[in-house]
């Protein structure tokens, strides 16, 4: 961790990817062939569509109150990422739903929580929240980008694993968007760790449950060995280790800010590795042209 707030200069850009999802009309463990991550991907994929409309709509109802070009920007930027990521992630909860994966009542649901957010409490906190929520996201993206044991999660053949490196590499480059917007609107610390408090909350309780309800519908789960084994992995899983956790807790600590988790050389070495020079897609190497 460093303790500059200097930005990472990273372009901020949409791009254009297809990825060939699970298919199959029978219950299938895509992740690692684990019955809890594959439950848990799941259940948080379905949550991404209208997360990501949620972001998208609190940064823009404050974007005309930047004036800065630059964050003007990456307003944009952000916005274009966060819908491109929408789109995937529906497409690919549309397979999970077809494999008995419950991504269409996750949605449902999140959908409904979030309509009653944006009703029952003022924009700021929105805006705080989607601030306080990329930094969860951000933190997931570079464990998953930096930890060999979280590649190994996702396994090197698994068919998710393209989109997932993807999502992450976007999600790093664009941390800071919301922060920005909101230190350069509201800027109030003590909303700001305030809602990171709540947000917290809201987010791990929906995980929880919507993972558990999710679990309670998939005949493997009702094999004890394989849920203690599977939940035991889970629990030794880098995203939930100390230094995660560790991670997770400097959002609220004064004067914090999202670069000072310097992700340069990361993005530049994933950029790479999933990119041509000229944005065309690289998929098991070969670079696919963008249409």
């Amino acid at each position: 961790m460093t303790t500059s707030t200097t930005p990472t200069q990273h372009p901020i850009k949409a791009r254009r990817v297809r990825f060939d999802y699970p298919t199959g009309t029978r219950r299938q463990h895509y992740v690692d062939n684990d019955l809890v991550l594959s439950h848990l991907v799941a259940a948080l994929s379905a949550m991404f569509p209208e997360g990501e409309d949620f972001f998208i709509r609190s940064v823009r109802k404050y974007r005309d109150r930047i004036t800065d070009d630059d964050l003007c920007e990456a307003i944009k930027g952000f916005i274009a990422q966060e819908a491109t990521h929408r789109h995937q992630h529906r497409q690919l909860n549309e397979r999970l739903q077809e494999m008995g994966y419950p991504t269409a009542r996750v949605d449902r649901h999140v959908s409904q929580l979030l309509s009653l957010v944006e009703k029952v409490f003022p924009q700021s906190w929105s805006l705080a929240a989607t601030a306080a929520l990329e930094h969860y996201t951000a933190t997931f993206a570079e464990i998953l980008l930096t930890d060999e044991r979280a590649q190994k999660l996702v396994g090197d053949d698994t068919e998710v694993r393209p989109m997932l490196l993807w999502h992450a590499l976007e999600e790093s480059e664009h941390k800071a968007v919301a922060f920005d917007v909101y230190r350069e609107t509201i800027d109030s610390e003590t909303l700001r760790v305030g809602i990171m408090y709540l947000a917290s909350a809201i987010f791990w309780t929906e995980v929880v449950v919507q993972t558990g309800r999710s679990l309670v519908f998939d005949p493997a789960s009702y094999n004890p060995i394989r849920l203690v084994k599977s939940l035991n992995n889970i629990r030794k899983s880098p995203f939930f280790s100390w230094n995660a956790i560790t991670r997770y807790n400097t959002y609220n600590r004064p004067g914090f800010h999202p670069d000072d988790w310097d992700s340069r050389e990361v993005l530049a070495r994933w950029s790479a590795e999933l990119f041509e020079a000229d944005g065309a897609q690289r998929l098991n190497g070969q670079a696919i042209q963008n249409r």
